[in-house]
């Protein structure tokens, strides 16, 4: 295997192992916060990006098998395509609910009255089911190119969504370019000017807490990695793509930074959310129980084996010098 598709594979793991666990944790508090009467449309929007977030990681070991495969697809073809469809839609929706939990931040602290008399439950399920309509809508593309008619799909020990032919290049190309604008620098334009304004505000009024702001400035700075590190060389490699006409060879690379993505969202819901919050504090104390109540029975067992060794040797002893 070479030493780049060795590198892909051990990040793949690592992102699995990481992000799964966090978002699954941020889960169950969004939950529990949206089954509370009355919940505000930014804790849907974050349920949503968790929710998207774990459509991708549980994606990630067919991608961690194609790693380990040297990049060869040996699965069924349908798997080829369903993969690709529900890996690229999990992306895609991310940056649109990003965008509108910008918004929402952005809004609570410029326009705080109006704010709460409008912060119904239903337009947060509203903007969540626009942007994931959205991202499934565009990204069906990838079925449709994968089943062109007269076209050959992918054979075993092929590579899974690459080498496309002329046909499905004509196809393909174009709507990738279209997808980097409508579902990323759209968005992103749309993220940086609320966040820009959030912290802003934030920072200018002199009764917010140190606190407060430490987090807003902290929310902006992960939200503005993720569209720049995991969102954007992915996005780029279409924009070059399209006017070099073929798939390009870091492409791979690009894709697993958007599969970054679902390890830097639970740090957004850590800024973002008290619920979050709260339960990682109960994680970590439990944790720290529980780290405590281990190194309280490791010393006990020293203690028990020093004090057996102890008599032990005190026996011996006695026992040489009745000999002696």
């Amino acid at each position: 295997m070479e030493i780049r598709n060795l590198c892909l594979l051990f990040l793949y793991v690592i992102s699995f192992l990481i992000g799964l666990p966090a978002n699954l944790l941020a889960l169950r508090a969004f939950v529990g916060r949206v089954r509370q009467p009355q919940p505000a449309p930014i804790h849907i929007l974050l349920l949503s990006l968790t929710l998207a977030d774990l459509l991708l990681l549980l994606l990630l070991p067919f991608k961690i098998i194609e790693a380990a495969n040297d990049f060869r697809w040996y699965l069924p073809h349908i798997v080829c395509a369903l993969t690709a469809y529900g890996f690229y839609s999990g992306i895609y929706c991310s940056t649109w609910l990003l965008a509108g939990i910008s918004i929402e931040r952005y809004r609570s602290v410029a326009f705080p009255v109006q704010y709460k008399l409008s912060r119904r439950p239903v337009y947060g399920v509203i903007a969540a089911l626009v942007a994931w309509v959205m991202s499934f809508g565009h990204c069906s593309i990838v079925i449709i190119v994968l089943y062109l008619p007269n076209e050959n799909t992918t054979s075993v020990g092929s590579v899974c969504y690459d080498n496309f032919t002329e046909k499905q290049r004509e196809v393909l190309f174009p709507v990738r370019l279209e997808l980097c604008l409508v579902l990323f620098f759209i968005p992103m334009g749309v993220t940086i000017f609320c966040y820009w304004r959030f912290v802003w505000i934030m920072l200018s009024r002199p009764h917010v807490e140190a606190r407060k702001r430490r987090r807003a400035v902290a929310l902006a700075a992960v939200t503005l990695f993720n569209f720049l590190v995991c969102f954007g060389p992915y996005n780029v490699s279409h924009v070059l793509g399209y006017i070099q006409w073929q798939s390009l060879d870091w492409r791979a690379c690009a894709v697993l930074l958007g599969a970054l993505n679902a390890c830097v969202d639970p740090l957004i819901f850590y800024f973002s959310s008290s619920a979050v919050r709260k339960a990682v504090t109960s994680r970590r104390q439990l944790l720290q129980s529980w780290g405590a109540w281990l190194v309280g029975c490791c010393r006990r067992g020293v203690r028990e084996l020093a004090a057996k060794r102890g008599k032990g040797g005190s026996g011996m002893a006695n026992v040489s010098f009745t000999r002696d």
